[in-house]
């Protein structure tokens, strides 16, 4: 019996894949569980609707994240903080600041998670900082770290 999965099962395949099962399994696991339903004409057509639908969203937001960050590639944000002797800042500056001044700064909402820091910075001056905005797209801004007066 051929049917589509509505979720991932672990013998059988992964979300959205037309498989072939034994017609016992398939009635009383899959169907009951809510983990597949029939592979009908009906049922096909939704799913080939569906898929178009989600790889037209994946093209958009690829879209959107190119554009964004050809904007704010190599463009610069000032961060404030309270320094001691010698351009020693008092704690760090973390992804959730760099994230904060850019929506300020820039009018950008980047995502905290997005921003790639190995170490927090804990230095006065200019730092380059990679956002990766989507899988296929990266992009870098500066961090210049100033102390607060």
């Amino acid at each position: 019996m051929k049917v589509i999965l509505l979720q991932d099962v672990k013998s059988l395949g992964k979300k959205g894949q037309v498989v072939e099962a034994n017609e016992s399994y398939a009635r009383n696991v899959l169907l009951k569980k809510g983990l597949a339903k029939e592979a009908t004409g009906g049922n096909l057509n939704d799913l080939k609707l569906q898929k178009a639908n989600e790889e037209k969203l994946a093209k958009e937001a690829l879209e959107t994240a190119q554009q964004i960050g050809e904007k704010i590639k190599g463009r610069e944000i000032r961060v404030a903080v309270k320094a001691g002797e010698g351009g020693r800042v008092f704690g760090s500056v973390s992804s959730k600041e760099i994230a904060e001044e850019v929506q300020k700064q820039l009018g950008y909402e980047v995502d905290k998670k997005k921003i790639i820091l190995d170490a927090p910075i804990k230095a006065l001056g200019v730092t380059q900082v990679p956002i990766r905005l989507h899988s296929k797209v990266t992009t870098e801004i500066l961090v210049h770290v100033v102390e607060k007066k």
